[in-house]
């Protein structure tokens, strides 16, 4: 079975959702399944700068200060083992991030790539579009970083976004499609229907 990923580093319920998804994955393959698991790059904003914002500050600006504290409190994650620390993760362009799980999928690490570039923005609060961070990244998990690929790249979020995606995270099985952070039960019966 091949499973098609969907998401965005900072957005948190792709966080939560892969998670979640990781998780039923590794369950279904513990018990003899096959899955492929793909990854499709998405940016909530493209538009951002690589030179990182504090997030809390970026959700004060844009939806006002008492919803950026709610954020900052919120305990989103928590039930799923996830430490997020919203006031020190910092809003930034994810265009080279997605370049390096890219790059790690060729080399079979897509999945452990992913998760540490969630955990390297919510809660290590480090710039993931930093070439430095990037590399360093690249080395926890045993991957070469990319030259250029940024053409492929443009032409993934082409793609994405005209299969008619607009927000993350979604899960395109071969017999349906899970949007949203989705619940462990529902990841691991759409991994056992047969394709």
């Amino acid at each position: 079975m091949s499973v098609e990923v969907v998401l965005d580093f900072v957005c948190v319920h792709c966080y939560v959702g892969f998670t979640r998804f990781r998780r039923a994955v590794e369950a279904h393959r513990r018990a003899g399944g096959e899955v492929e698991v793909r990854f499709a790059p998405f940016q909530l904003r493209p538009d951002a700068s690589p030179a990182g914002e504090p997030l809390f500050e970026v959700h004060a600006r844009e939806r006002g200060e008492a919803v950026a504290r709610e954020i900052a409190t919120s305990s989103i994650g928590e039930q799923d083992g996830l430490r997020l620390d919203f006031r020190r993760a910092l809003f930034t362009n994810t265009f080279d991030a997605h370049r390096l799980l890219a790059s790690a999928s060729e080399q079979d690490c897509g999945e452990a790539m992913t998760e540490r570039l969630f955990r390297a923005y919510f809660t290590d609060g480090v710039n993931i579009a930093d070439p430095v961070t990037l590399t360093a990244l690249a080395d926890e998990v045993g991957v070469a970083m990319p030259a250029g690929g940024e053409d492929s790249l443009r032409a993934e979020l082409d793609r994405v976004r005209a299969l008619g995606i607009d927000v993350p995270p979604v899960f395109r099985f071969p017999r349906g499609t899970i949007t949203g952070s989705g619940d462990l039960d529902r990841f691991r019966r759409a991994l056992r229907e047969p394709t």
